[in-house]
């Protein structure tokens, strides 16, 4: 694979809001419809701990010769859904990769860890909230067997348009 992944640290954060902020605008991937500030994250970033919840950054491979380091160009984070105990065996995954990364099998990359990974965090089950007109995202999950457990129909107002929300889910154990 092109591709490894880490956790996230600190000093990731700006990077990781920047790549969050670049899909803003397609009105595509989140309900934000202002960008956000690097500020905003840092109780977002906290809540991601690793042997839980971790947030994982993706980096390109580069020659063993090279001194650069490698450029961020994705994220995966686990989340808790709904906060409660009982709800603790299942989690939301989200992707966001950098425009560049797109369409070259990163989110594919990413999904197969993060399934191979459920079971080592406790979790038996997997959650990916995408609206309905993002099909790109929806395909990604299908193909990895996710099918959708509901649909939230006009339930987010983008540019005045109403969106709907598919929850897809997949148990992993």
């Amino acid at each position: 694979m092109p591709y490894s992944h880490r956790l996230a640290r600190f000093d990731d954060l700006p990077a990781i809001v920047a790549i969050y902020n670049s899909t803003v605008a397609s009105r595509a991937v989140t309900a934000d419809t202002e960008p956000v500030s690097v500020e905003s994250r840092h109780s977002w970033f906290a809540e991601h701990v690793p042997d839980k919840r971790p947030l994982w950054v993706a980096e390109e491979k580069r020659d063993a010769s090279s001194d650069a380091l490698p450029d961020i160009i994705g994220w995966l984070s686990f989340s808790n859904f709904y906060g409660r105990p009982a709800y603790s065996g299942t989690a939301e995954i989200s992707i966001y990769l950098h425009e560049d990364a797109r369409g070259k099998g990163l989110g594919h990359y990413f999904l197969a860890q993060a399934i191979g990974h459920a079971p080592k965090i406790a979790v038996h089950t997997l959650l990916g909230f995408i609206f309905g007109h993002n099909l790109p995202s929806l395909k990604l999950f299908e193909t990895f067997g996710f099918e959708r457990w509901a649909t939230m129909p006009k339930v987010a107002t983008l540019d005045g348009i109403e969106r709907d929300l598919i929850i897809v889910g997949k148990r992993i154990a």
